[in-house]
């Protein structure tokens, strides 16, 4: 089994990484772009009943800042 957790900022925190993109977009002459926010996709092989609450935890202990940071996992068919 697999799951991906997507881990972003929350709004109204600063995001230096997403600005940076925004930036090079423009030079690059990519006028349509409004915003940028930047984050993370961690993929992760679980094994068989792995639960949802378990998944949730390592998010919450290590995968996430929950100060500044959200996340959602996704599951995925194998």
């Amino acid at each position: 089994m697999k799951a991906r957790v997507y881990v972003t900022l929350k709004n109204g925190v600063l995001d230096p990484q997403g600005r940076a993109i925004h930036h090079a977009l423009e030079g690059l002459g990519f006028s349509g772009v409004e915003d940028v926010r930047a984050g993370k996709l961690i993929e992760l092989s679980l094994a068989e009943g792995t639960s949802d609450t378990d998944i949730e935890a390592m998010c919450r202990k290590l995968l996430a800042n929950t100060v500044i940071e959200n996340f959602r996992i996704e599951r995925i068919a194998a």
